[in-house]
């Protein structure tokens, strides 16, 4: 039992914590409502996340992928372990990037053409 209460606790505090922005970065809200104007910015050629991007998608294809259901369906757990890696690092990459995004348009704010 006190083991279940620590980790609703934990989980309660990671919920708290990205959705108020811990640390002083940004909301979970405001990362998420920067993913569309970061895939444009990528696009155009004005933001330098095309690899990084790249990186993520194929991480979620991965994840979703029908194909990845014949490891699962024989290796039952372990089969489920590179899904939780790969969920893991795919959360850890948009949170960087979304940061690192958001901080490139505050730069670009302060930039005046003459």
């Amino acid at each position: 039992m006190a083991k279940t209460l620590k980790r609703a606790a934990a989980f309660s505090a990671l919920t708290k914590a990205l959705v108020s922005g811990a640390r002083g970065g940004p909301s979970l809200s405001k990362r998420i409502a920067a993913i569309p104007r970061m895939l444009k910015a990528t696009a155009s050629g004005k933001y330098d996340g095309g690899m990084r991007l790249a990186l993520m998608t194929a991480a979620t294809v991965y994840v979703v992928s029908p194909i990845d259901v014949i490891p699962e369906a024989f290796l039952l757990v372990l089969g489920l372990a590179d899904d939780a890696v790969m969920i893991a690092w795919l959360a850890g990459a948009v949170l960087a990037e979304t940061e690192r995004f958001l901080e490139w348009e505050r730069q670009q704010d302060r930039i005046v053409v003459v």
